[in-house]
């Protein structure tokens, strides 16, 4: 009887591999990571020439300008530094200099010595270097004096690009891989800089030694209005089969992006998400209601990856955030009102409480992380002290569902009266 099973379950499998996808004929447009040809790239030519100027010199094997590239989330930072490096690896390697580029995202290294290894691991040729690069073991110090032999032996120029520069716990590497040459760290190899940040005021939290070592260009990245994301969703529409989309899904979509400030990521993520749900619902066709069911399902996607490996601790705290601007008609809560709130969550699951000097640590994580946003009061009179304000960047509909989906979480029992 279980051969019987079995064999019937693989009958399913091969039907549902060589089944034809009747939504899809080229996804992979439609992922963020993906780098399309320059056509596709919408509104954003003056930025690609920009940082294209900067890094001109490395083709020729010389030293590029540090880039500093600022701007929301899905303006094309990422893409434009992408394609521009990519495009002058190309040329470089069809004019005999020998250039790499490397691309690190700073939310997965985000320590120095993290970082330093990812780059030589990515840049290392151990069978013409005969260097071996473990993934622990050696002091910072060590991992830098073999990246520096790795550049030295394989390449004329190198550029990095530190992705959410902002998440870097120390900011040191930026001093060192800046002033390799300088330094006499590397002799025959030139490193450049292209670093990416959310936050226009990152360039504050530096010293004046990285400062001064940097000597960046900085250019800032525009969000994308209404008609540009419908311009771009329209250059990746043969991402569907054709006559899969309805007339009102592109416009749809582009709209709600612009919403979240000319986001191109979200709308491509509620572009793909809708098509997605259309499969699974085995329709030949991609319509509005499967748009406005995406974009609530981009919304708990990109929730769940900001709050995934966080402490039960931090969810308690922000989900007793949530509780509250869904039982009121306030959207902003102090310090003392979501720890009240906190304190019956982590007694219901019969956890210690933190401190409120610990929890309000907690959400001041979660706005660095742009999960929470927060504001700042002074009061009157004769304390005139500083309250602080939090408020959620998301629906508490979207922030709910991925924090009960943690087991702690999926037996508690909201209080009615918080």
């Amino acid at each position: 009887m279980a051969d019987d099973d079995t064999g019937t379950e693989t009958q399913t499998l091969d039907a549902y591999w060589a089944s034809d996808n009747p939504i899809f004929a080229r996804k992979e447009l439609l992922d963020i990571d993906h780098i399309p040809d320059e056509e596709r790239i919408i509104g954003r030519d003056d930025e690609i020439e920009r940082v294209a100027s900067s890094i001109h010199p490395a083709v020729d094997g010389k030293s590029p300008r540090n880039t500093l590239i600022y701007g929301k989330t899905g303006t094309g930072k990422s893409l434009v530094a992408k394609h521009v490096t990519q495009s002058a690896t190309e040329y470089a390697h069809n004019n005999g200099t020998e250039m790499r580029t490397v691309y690190i995202d700073c939310t997965q290294s985000s320590t120095e010595t993290r970082v330093v290894i990812t780059i030589a691991r990515d840049l290392n040729d151990p069978d013409t270097t005969g260097i071996t690069i473990p993934v622990t073991g050696l002091s910072t110090d060590e991992y830098y004096h073999r990246l520096w032999n790795i550049l030295d032996e394989l390449y004329d120029v190198v550029v990095i690009i530190l992705d959410e520069i902002d998440k870097l716990q120390d900011s040191e590497i930026l001093m060192q891989l800046s002033r390799a040459g300088e330094a006499g760290k590397v002799e025959s190899c030139s490193v450049g800089i292209i670093a990416i940040s959310n936050k226009i005021s990152f360039k504050e939290s530096l010293d004046e030694r990285i400062l001064s070592s940097l000597q960046d260009r900085e250019f800032v990245f525009p969000p994308y209005d209404a008609n540009q994301l419908r311009s771009i969703m329209y250059n990746r529409e043969d991402a569907f089969k054709d006559d899969v989309l309805t007339g009102d899904v592109i416009p749809l979509s582009a709209a709600l992006a612009a919403q979240e400030h000319g986001d191109a990521r979200k709308a491509l993520d509620i572009l793909r998400n809708a098509g997605e749900i259309a499969r699974d619902q085995q329709m030949e066709t991609v319509t509005e209601e499967h748009v406005q069911k995406a974009r609530k399902r981009a919304d708990i996607d990109r929730f769940s990856q900001l709050l995934e490996g966080q402490p039960t601790q931090t969810k308690a705290a922000v989900y007793a955030l949530a509780l509250l601007t869904e039982q009121s008609d306030d959207e902003e809560f102090s310090t003392r009102e979501i720890y009240d709130v906190y304190k019956n969550i982590t007694s219901e699951l019969d956890m210690d409480a933190l401190s409120q000097r610990r929890m309000s640590d907690r959400l001041n994580e979660q706005v660095f992380l742009d999960i929470l946003g927060r504001t700042e009061r002074v009061g009157r009179g004769r304390g005139k002290g500083v309250t602080h304000q939090y408020y959620l960047l998301e629906d508490p509909d979207v922030i709910k569902p991925v924090i009960t989906d943690d087991m702690r979480f999926s037996e508690f029992s909201e209080p009615t009266d918080t």
